[in-house]
C-alpha cells in the first residue's frame, strides 16, 4: 500500500523546528485576532461610543502577547535562518491589522517548500539554506 507523501516540514524538519514553527503559528493567530479585536471593536467603542473599557483591557493584553510573539519570531528566525526582509515582515505582522494572517501563511508555505530542488527533492533545513531564495 502506497503512503501519501507528507509535507516538507513533516518529513525533513527536525522536531525542534516543528515545535518552533507551531509556536510561531499559534502566536501569529493569537496576536492577529487580538489586534483585530482591538482595532475593529475596541477603538470604535472608545471613540464613537465613549467606552474605553475594551481598549483598556485588550490593549495591554495585546502588548504582552506581542512581546511573546516577538520571542517566537526570534526563535523562528534563528532556527530557519531568515533574511532581514522576512524578519521585518514578521515583526510588522504584530501591529498591522490582518497582516499576521497573511505573513503566517506565506512564512509557513515558504518553510514547507524550503530547499526543494528542481526535481522536487528536498534537503533538511538544518543543513540547507532555508533563508535564502532562489
Amino acid at each position: 500500500m502506497r503512503q501519501i507523501s507528507a509535507s516538507y516540514v513533516e518529513e525533513f524538519v527536525d522536531p525542534a523546528q516543528k515545535r518552533t514553527l507551531a509556536r510561531y503559528r499559534a502566536m501569529a493567530y493569537v496576536v492577529g485576532v487580538g489586534l483585530l479585536v482591538l482595532v475593529l471593536v475596541g477603538v470604535p467603542l472608545q471613540y464613537a461610543a465613549g467606552k474605553p473599557a475594551l481598549v483598556q483591557v485588550v490593549g495591554p493584553i495585546h502588548g504582552f502577547l506581542y512581546i511573546v510573539y516577538l520571542l517566537s519570531v526570534a526563535d523562528l528566525v534563528r532556527r530557519f535562518r531568515m533574511s532581514l526582509g522576512q524578519v521585518v515582515a514578521l515583526v510588522a505582522a504584530g501591529f498591522v491589522p490582518f497582516l499576521a494572517f497573511v505573513v503566517e501563511r506565506l512564512t509557513t508555505r515558504r518553510l514547507e517548500q524550503a530547499d526543494a530542488g528542481p526535481g522536487g527533492d528536498a534537503s533538511p533545513v538544518m543543513g540547507g539554506q532555508a533563508g535564502q531564495g532562489p
